[in-house]
Formats: structure tokens, C-alpha cells, sequence
């Protein structure tokens, strides 16, 4: 027994739900059609009521009628009737009105006042044959009206049978599966019986129309040796055995020796109490009754890909209702054996999530909770009978915290944007930190979808609760050794390059070793970068990073301070430096210290990689709801092959079939990605071989 909140009440109330949609479905359909229907209506109404007249006329009924009246005695005046005509449209006239009624009310509120009527009328025919000597004619009016709502609801019956048999084929076309994919599911399943079983042969039966199995999938081990159906002694002897075990609807087993040297296995295949086939194993060696209940679920899912086919092949034809048509019932049956074998398939899921690590939750539209596995009630400190109580808000208040303490508003920005709300909660007291994702799930194959589940139906809400940790102590551990390891390495490296520059001003030390001296300090003040570089990088990606220190930002004003910054560089290698302005440019929320540290990399890159001679071009570009700072060299530029890779840590580009820049610390563009990404930007490449690159990133306007 799962310890998670009753999955029957789930399928239960989407039962209830596909039910209500149904009966609206009827009644918007039968609206559409009210005017048609009600004409036809009429038409039998009046139908009835000249059938009626025509019988009255022959004077078929006036044995009834005379049941009606009150006799006259001897000496007195006979009863008068009605004109010919009068009492035609009497009659006609009763039996439309009757089937109106019945038409637009529906017999169940019509029976109530039609009877009353009937006696009412029926007294009035005593009394007026009685007393006034006249026959109102009660006997015909009321056999035109019998008729007319006899008809009518006949024809109400009838379309009401026609809608639930239409409901049934696109129900049963939605679930329905390809003859090929059916077959290939028949094969698998077998498939999945040879990797566990000592299998020479295994054939799925189907039950046809006379009740006789049929082969409809096929297993051989050994193609060479395989029986030939319909031509073989031990053939017919296997057959007997399927037969048995579908009358019986109980596994058959004959061992070996009695039909041939295989052992044989007859399981009957059933699925909602009814038997659609038989499944046969011929094995190499003797069964195991421990694989019994493994077969019996395998057998369960091969009677519904049966019942599934079988539906396939057999359409619902509304030309006559259920009632009067065993062949529309029958086909009606398995109609419902596929919808009832997918909704056990849909089950599974459920299960699944029961199994998982993390906690699930699934809440409808109307705030129950429809399931809740074990993992999400030990987030929650809930047992199983403290869930079955709660609502979806009753839940969330269970893991109310710093930064989730009013649930209602992030349900309520859930529904109103379509967005998941994802928090990560800690709970000091319990050394607990949690990660809560509430997402609205919607129909990706409902009406109005476009394949990403935009514009799709909503379902139901999804809650989940995953305890991080372990992780997150092991993300603080990794960030602490991290920044114990870079500090000890700056320091050593600190004073490496401390001696070698005092070294350096040494008249006395050959020019060959001050050349060594000059390299130590150049490699040493290149690891100091790498090392600061690093901590930066890992810094934006831990995943408790803070929020970074935004504000009003000019980005024209960024260029230019950077621009002056590197400047002396540039000079260094002929590089001129080109600011193109675009007019007034609104400001970004950002940090102005991580925004000059990656336009400074981006220059120092374009700089580096670029002949002397050349000209690198800084822009700043106006768009729709972002502004893009461009720069713009001729330098070498990046293959193709290594476009998608140059953001990555640690990656460096190779050249013209040369090593890999070894002065590079592959950390630069990974930094300005995390950057970027960390106000909410995105970052650009395009580039040329041999003419030059254009990087880019654009932050959101204010």
C-alpha cells in the first residue's frame, strides 16, 4: 500500500470530469441542432396523429373508444360527436402538442403533466358524455398522443445514442494506435518474455467473431523448426490447450513429453473481466511458478493492445442505435475496453511518481489534491492521514520560509503567467534547504496548442519539493577549497614574481638570465590572472550566488571609460580604437564594475588577436527591449567548428593548424557569458576566418 494520497479519487474525478464534459457536449450538440430536431420531432408528431386518424376513421378503436363514455339508456338522445374534420384536427392537433412537449421538455418533467392530463381528459370525457351527451373523443386523441411521445422520445433516443457513439470513436481514434506500432507491441511484449524465459516459440492469439483463436503475433527462437498452423497433429494439440485455458480462464500447462519435448504454457488474456485471446509459450525447460504473476502482467498488457486493435478494426456506425442493434453494442463494448485499458495505462504514471526521490504533488483547478507520493509527504512532516485533510494551500503552508511565506501569491502568479515559481527554502532549525517548483501543467494536445504547450488548455497544478542539501554543502565545501587553494597558490606566486623583478634590476646577471627572469615574471603575473579569473567564474556560478548589485547604468558612458582604460594597449600594437555612438541611449539595470570587466575582456580580446595596423570597433546599438554593445575587430577571427564552444571554460581556439593559445586562460569568455546571463542578457558571435569577429552582448532596457 503506497503511502500517498488516494489515486482512486484522481481517476475518480476524472471520470466525474470527462462525464460533465460529455453531457455538455450532448447538450451543446443537441442546441445546435434544436431547430432540426424539433422539426423532426413535429414531423413524427404528426406522423402519430395521422396514423391515429386513419385508424379512428376504419373505426379499428371504437371498442375503446365506447370505454370512455357513458352509455346512453333506452328512449334517450344518442351522443353527438364532433364534424369529421373537427375531430381529425383534434386529434392532429393533441398528438403535435404531445410531442412537442416531449420534444423540448424530455419525457422524464413531460410523464408527470401528460398523465395528469390523460386523467384529466378522460374524466372530462365521462362527464361530458354523461351529463351533456357528447364524445370528446378522448380515446383517439389519446392513442395520437401516445404515439406522437412514443416516437418523439424514440428519436430523442436515437440522437442521443448516435452522440455518445460519435463521443466513443473519437475517444477510442485519440487512444487509437497504428496497425504497425500494434503489431510491433505484440512482438515487443514477446520479446520482453524471451530475455526472461527459455523460449523455442511464442504465439499471441486473438479470439475472432465465430470465438475461434487466431494468430496474430509470432515468436520463433529457431525459424527452421517452427510449426506450421493448420498442418500439424501437435499443432491442433496446442490449440486444444489455448482453448482450455480460455474456458477455464486459468493457465494451462502441459509438460513435456505429452504433445512433444517442449513444455507448453496456454495464459489466458484478459482485461476487464473479458477474455480476448490466449497466449502461448513453448519452453525449453521447465516453468518456474515463481515468473506466474510476471506472466500474468505481461498477459494484461498484451489483452489491451489487443482490445486496442480489435477497436481499431472494428468503427462505431451510428446508422442504429445500441438498443436495437447488438452488432452497434457489441462494437460499442470494446470501444469501451480501450478507454478503459488506457486510463489503467494512464495510472502508471502515478505509480512512477510514488517511486520517485522527490516530492510530487498534483493539485487540481479547484485546490484538492489529487496526489501526493511518500517523498513529498516526508518534506512536508505529513503522514498519510494528516494529507488527506489538506488542500493545495494547506500544503505549501507547510514549507512557508523566509522567502516563501505568502503561498497564495505565487499560486496566484502561477495562473495568471503561465510561469513556473521555483524558490529555493531553507530551514535554518532543521538544517534543511529545499528547492519548490509550482508549475501549471496544460494540454499539449488540446485545441490551440502549438507543440511547446503555449496557448494550451491548463490541467491541473504540479508542485515539487527536492531537498538540496548535501548538495549544497557540497557546493559551499567545493567553493571553500577552491578559495583555500587560490589563496595559497597567490601567495607563493606573489613572491615568485617579487624576486624575480628585483632580480631583474640587478646590472650584474647576464642578459640570458635576465631573460629567464623576465619569463618567470611574465608566467607569474599571467597565473595570478588565471587564478582571478577563476574565482570570478566560480564565484557567478555557485548556485547560491547573490544577486548582483544592480542600478541605473549608462552604457555609452561604460564605452568610453573602457576605451581610455585600454588605450595604452592598443597603442602598443597600432591598434586604433573607433567609438560609434547611436544618439541617446536609455540605461540598463546593472553592475557597473562586472559590465566593465566584460567589456574590458571583450577589447582585450579583440586587441590581442588582431594584426598590428588594424582598427577594432566599439557599438552601442539601440533594439526593441534590450541595448547591445558590439565589438567589432579584423583580427584572425574563430573556425566555424569552434563557434559554439568558445564560451565554454577552459576552451581555447587553435589556428592555422596551430596549438592552442597558450597565453590564454580559456576563462574570459566563459566570465562575460556568466556575467551576461547573470543580468538577465545574452551573448553573440559572429566571425570570419582570416576577417575578422564581432562579439556582442545585450542587457535589458529600464
Amino acid at each position: 500500500m503506497y503511502n500517498y494520497v488516494d489515486i482512486s479519487r484522481l481517476a475518480a474525478r476524472a471520470s466525474a470530469l470527462t462525464g460533465s464534459i460529455a453531457s455538455r457536449d450532448s447538450l451543446n450538440i443537441l442546441k445546435t441542432f434544436s431547430w432540426k430536431s424539433l422539426l423532426v420531432s413535429l414531423g413524427l408528431a404528426l406522423l402519430a396523429g395521422a396514423a391515429t386518424c386513419a385508424i379512428w376513421s376504419a373505426g379499428l378503436i371504437d371498442s375503446v373508444q365506447a370505454s370512455f363514455v357513458v352509455n346512453v339508456g333506452r328512449g334517450e338522445a344518442p351522443l353527438q360527436s364532433p364534424q369529421t374534420w373537427l375531430g381529425l384536427l383534434l386529434i392532429v392537433a393533441i398528438s403535435t402538442s404531445a410531442g412537442f412537449f416531449v420534444s423540448r421538455a424530455g419525457a422524464r418533467r413531460s410523464f408527470l403533466i401528460l398523465g395528469l392530463g390523460f386523467l384529466a381528459t378522460a374524466a372530462a370525457s365521462l362527464i361530458a358524455s354523461r351529463y351533456l351527451k357528447i364524445d370528446i373523443l378522448f380515446a383517439p386523441m389519446a392513442l395520437g398522443a401516445t404515439g406522437a411521445v412514443f416516437l418523439v422520445q424514440i428519436h430523442r433516443l436515437w440522437l442521443i445514442d448516435a452522440l455518445l457513439t460519435g463521443r466513443l470513436n473519437d475517444t477510442s481514434a485519440r487512444t487509437d494506435t497504428a496497425e504497425s506500432l500494434a503489431q510491433s507491441r505484440l512482438t515487443s511484449s514477446l520479446r520482453l518474455l524471451q530475455t526472461i524465459l527459455p523460449l523455442e516459440e511464442a504465439v499471441v492469439f486473438e479470439l475472432d467473431d465465430l470465438g475461434t483463436l487466431v494468430p496474430c503475433a509470432r515468436l520463433r527462437t529457431n525459424p527452421s523448426g517452427a510449426l506450421e498452423s493448420g498442418r500439424n497433429a501437435v499443432w491442433r494439440r496446442l490449440i486444444e490447450l489455448c482453448d482450455h485455458a480460455v474456458e477455464t480462464s486459468e493457465m494451462a500447462l502441459t509438460p513435456a513429453g505429452r504433445i512433444d519435448s517442449l513444455e507448453d504454457v496456454a495464459f489466458p488474456l484478459r482485461h476487464e473481466g473479458r477474455t480476448v485471446g490466449a497466449l502461448l509459450l513453448r519452453l525449453r525447460e521447465r516453468f518456474d511458478q515463481s515468473d506466474r504473476r510476471l506472466l500474468s502482467a505481461v498477459s494484461s498488457q498484451v489483452a489491451r493492445n489487443l482490445q486496442r486493435e480489435e477497436a481499431r478494426k472494428r468503427k462505431l456506425s451510428g446508422n442504429l442505435p445500441a438498443l436495437i442493434s447488438a452488432r452497434t453494442s457489441s462494437h460499442r463494448l470494446h470501444a469501451f475496453d480501450v478507454i478503459s485499458g488506457v486510463l489503467t495505462e494512464n495510472r502508471f504514471g502515478a505509480q512512477v511518481l510514488a517511486e520517485a526521490s522527490d516530492g510530487y504533488a498534483i493539485a487540481y483547478l479547484d485546490g484538492t489534491l489529487g496526489f501526493v507520493n511518500p517523498a513529498m509527504l516526508w518534506a512536508a512532516r505529513l503522514n498519510e492521514s494528516e494529507a488527506q485533510g489538506l488542500n493545495l494551500f494547506g500544503l505549501l503552508d507547510r514549507f512557508r520560509s523566509g522567502v516563501f511565506d505568502e503561498p497564495s501569491i505565487a499560486v496566484r502568479r502561477v495562473l495568471q503567467s503561465g510561469e513556473p515559481y521555483e524558490r529555493e527554502l531553507k530551514f535554518a532549525g532543521r538544517n534543511q534547504t529545499l528547492e519548490l517548483r509550482i508549475a501549471l501543467a496544460t494540454d499539449r494536445n488540446g485545441n490551440g496548442s502549438n507543440g511547446n504547450g503555449a496557448g494550451s488548455p491548463p490541467l491541473c497544478i504540479a508542485i515539487r519539493v527536492r531537498d538540496v542539501t548535501k548538495m549544497k554543502e557540497f557546493e559551499q565545501l567545493k567553493s571553500d577549497m577552491i578559495s583555500l587553494m587560490s589563496h595559497e597558490l597567490r601567495t607563493p606566486l606573489t613572491s615568485i614574481n617579487g624576486f624575480a623583478e628585483l632580480l631583474a634590476l640587478d646590472d650584474k646577471i647576464p642578459g640570458e638570465s635576465r631573460e629567464f627572469l623576465q619569463i618567470i615574471s611574465n608566467e607569474s603575473q599571467r597565473m595570478s590572472r588565471m587564478i582571478d579569473t577563476f574565482l570570478s567564474v566560480t564565484q557567478l556560478e555557485r548556485a547560491d550566488k547573490k544577486e548582483v548589485t544592480k542600478g541605473a547604468l549608462r552604457l555609452d558612458e561604460v564605452v568610453r571609460e573602457v576605451l581610455s582604460t585600454v588605450q595604452p594597449l592598443a597603442k602598443k600594437k597600432r591598434i586604433r580604437l573607433i567609438e560609434q555612438p547611436n544618439g541617446h541611449i536609455p540605461p540598463v539595470a546593472a553592475d557597473k564594475s562586472l559590465i566593465t570587466q566584460v567589456l574590458t575582456r571583450l577589447l582585450e580580446n579583440a586587441i590581442k588577436y588582431s594584426p598590428e595596423r588594424t582598427s577594432v570597433t566599439v557599438s552601442t546599438v539601440l533594439e526593441a527591449e534590450a541595448v547591445r554593445i558590439v565589438v567589432d575587430d579584423r583580427g584572425y577571427g574563430v573556425p566555424a567548428e569552434s563557434i559554439d564552444r568558445i564560451w565554454e571554460k577552459f576552451y581555447r581556439v587553435a589556428r592555422d593548424g596551430q596549438e592552442k593559445d597558450e597565453e590564454s586562460t580559456g576563462l574570459g569568455l566563459a566570465f562575460v557569458k556568466e556575467v551576461v546571463e547573470q543580468h538577465g542578457g545574452s551573448v553573440a558571435v559572429e566571425s570570419e576566418v582570416g576577417r575578422g569577429s564581432k562579439f556582442s552582448f545585450a542587457l535589458p532596457r529600464l
